[in-house]
Formats: C-alpha cells, sequence, structure tokens
C-alpha cells in the first residue's frame, strides 16, 4: 500500500474471535498496524499477536486528556484506538467491528483522490439501492424521507474529486437498523459497481462498520459518549458529512469489502436505542444544513463544537459532552504535532 494504514476495532470479546485473528493475520501481511481497544468486559490476559491491545485500564492510563473523560462500557471508547493511530503517524484509519470480516477487496489500495461519478444538492440519498434493487436503507436514515428520497440522482458524468471520508458497504449482514431487521431479514449481498462520490448537499448515514478516514479528516472521527450506542456513529457521520461540505470534500461510497458474521444482538433493544434517531434525524439534519459554517479545514474544530452545539440543545446528545469534545479536539492536535487552539 502506498499509504500507512492503521485498521482500528473495539471488542470485548477474546482474541479467539474469528474476525480478530483474520484482521491481526492480514495487517502484519500487509504492513498495516492493528488496535482494539476492550472495556471493563474483556477478558484479563488478552493477547493477540500483531495486535496492540487498549484494555480499560491501559486506555484509562493512555496518554490522552480525553482518555480519563471515557465512561466504562461505552463505544466511544474507540475515540482512544483513534488517538493511538493518530498519534502512531497513520495517513488513513480504518475501522470496522469484531464481527467483520475482510474481502481480499479490503486490502486494495486507497486514495482520497478518487474518481467516481458524483452528486450534489440531492437531500437525503439512499446508497444502498445503488449497489442493490432490494428495499433496504442504512441504519441512521430518516424514514420520513425513504420513499421520497432519490434512489440517486442523475450524476453530472466522473470527474476526480477529494474524499477524505469513505464508507464501504458490507455483505451478508449489512449496517441495517432493527425495523429492517424485525421486517425485512437480512441476508443482503451488493452488487459489485463502481463508487459513487457525495458531495455538498448530498446526506446519507455514515456509520462505523467499514470506513475509511484520511488525516485531514481525522478530527472528524469523534464518537460522542452522552448518547445510545446505536446512534453514536450515526450523530458523528451526519456532523462529519455537514462539515466535509465547508472543505469542498465528497464522501465516497463504495462496495462491499467485508462481510458481517453478525454477534447476537437484542432487536427489541436495539429497536429502543435508534428511537430518537427515528424522531430526530430529519429536523437534525435540516438544521446542520442551515447552519452558518465558515469554510476550509482550519474551521473544523470551530465547527465540530457548533455543531454538537446544537445537537446538546436539541436534547439529542447530553449536556457533558462539550468536556471530552474539547479534549479530543487539544489531543488530535498533540498526537498530530499541530499547535493547540483554545476553543473557549
Amino acid at each position: 500500500m502506498t499509504v500507512k494504514n492503521h485498521v482500528v476495532i473495539t471488542s470485548i470479546a477474546g482474541p479467539d474471535t474469528p474476525a480478530l485473528r483474520v484482521f491481526a493475520r492480514q495487517c502484519a501481511k500487509q504492513g498495516a498496524a492493528f488496535t482494539v481497544v476492550g472495556d471493563v468486559k474483556s477478558p484479563a490476559g488478552f493477547h493477540l499477536d500483531n495486535c496492540d491491545f487498549w484494555g480499560f485500564d491501559r486506555g484509562n492510563r493512555a496518554p490522552f486528556t480525553l482518555a480519563g473523560l471515557l465512561r466504562a462500557n461505552s463505544y466511544a471508547r474507540k475515540n482512544i484506538g483513534y488517538l493511538v493511530a493518530i498519534q502512531g503517524g497513520a495517513d488513513a484509519i480504518i475501522e470496522t467491528d469484531d464481527d467483520t470480516i475482510p474481502k481480499p477487496e479490503f486490502w486494495h489500495e486507497r486514495s482520497r483522490d478518487v474518481t467516481a461519478e458524483t452528486f450534489k444538492k440531492a437531500g437525503w440519498v439512499n446508497t444502498y439501492r445503488y449497489f442493490t434493487d432490494r428495499v433496504v436503507w442504512p441504519r441512521g436514515f430518516a424514514l420520513e424521507k425513504l420513499f421520497g428520497a432519490k434512489k440517486l440522482c442523475e450524476p453530472g458524468g466522473p470527474r476526480t474529486v477529494r474524499a477524505p471520508i469513505q464508507q464501504g458497504l458490507i455483505d451478508k449482514n449489512p449496517d441495517v437498523d432493527a425495523i429492517f431487521r424485525l421486517t425485512l431479514p437480512p441476508p443482503v449481498f451488493f452488487e459489485k459497481k463502481p463508487a459513487i462520490a457525495l458531495g455538498t448537499g448530498c446526506i446519507c448515514p455514515l456509520n462505523s462498520q467499514n470506513t475509511t478516514w484520511f488525516k485531514e479528516a481525522f478530527a472528524l472521527l469523534y464518537l460522542p459518549s452522552y448518547c445510545g450506542f446505536r446512534m453514536t456513529d450515526i450523530w458523528r457521520g451526519l456532523i462529519a458529512q455537514r462539515i466535509a461540505w465547508t472543505c469542498g470534500w465528497h464522501v465516497l461510497h463504495h462496495g462491499a469489502t467485508v462481510f458481517h458474521e453478525r454477534n447476537h444482538h437484542n432487536l427489541f433493544k436495539d429497536l429502543r436505542d435508534e428511537v430518537p434517531g427515528y424522531l430526530h434525524i430529519g429536523p437534525i439534519a435540516r438544521e446542520l444544513r442551515d447552519l452558518g459554517l465558515p469554510c476550509g479545514v482550519e474551521a473544523i474544530g470551530q465547527n465540530l463544537l457548533t455543531c454538537y452545539s446544537m445537537l446538546i440543545e436539541r436534547g439529542c446528545i447530553g449536556k457533558r459532552e462539550m468536556r471530552p469534545l474539547t479534549a479530543w479536539l487539544q489531543d488530535v492536535a498533540t498526537a498530530q504535532k499541530q499547535p493547540a487552539r483554545s476553543y473557549f
């Protein structure tokens, strides 16, 4: 590979999990770094060759201000893995889950500058339907927009764009919401088609199951702590897309490079945890769209604070979120050896 890749996973499973074993082995072969972030339920004595494991105690001692602010039993502890990767000099962070298996395509060369069919000002776009004729939608899609949304707008033709955030699909058990799973259950397999790039004015949920983030977008990786497990990456992705518009970036959506052997989930618990999204994601997306955010990469930190402040005011994220978010921004600046800014 021409970039220094760092794969980050969070897991409370043991090192004998098939996906973890596969990633450890293939990261070593491909020359990629591999970090797993654990939690209080992680087994003691976790060891896996070619895996840098950050259990709960080690994570709390990590050399980041954010580490001491992250709660136990929280998916947001994955933020420690991102900071470890950034501090380690990663050019690209690839995040996935401990029940996701890479296909050979997962290891193809990645580039932030891509030639793809491009789209803009399309509103809600169901990219899943571009890759299959089956009725399916990504977790986090505004349900009231589901059947009014375009399968995809008419493209303006392929061109080369900068896309430092790239969302990949997942075969077999893709990232869909509990309503889909209860009514139209998987498996789902996607067609092999060229990638597409969504620009300003396009909205499609981003998840944390097969996503690549290049260096200039690292600050947007932040997962909020004070919201439900099923919404943390959804709120993050919605904010990341909005801020990408201010940078002139597209968000790439490409075909499946992994397949999912999904861990056991209580679908009714998932449904309950996703209710804030069902109720609020459409209005929140409109409010984010209408925010007067300054343009430029140098404004990413301030724009993050502005966007999260709005979600806190709307009750989608808890009021205590601003402290860890500010710590994250300072930690990212330090890890990237940039001058730290004061945001207050």
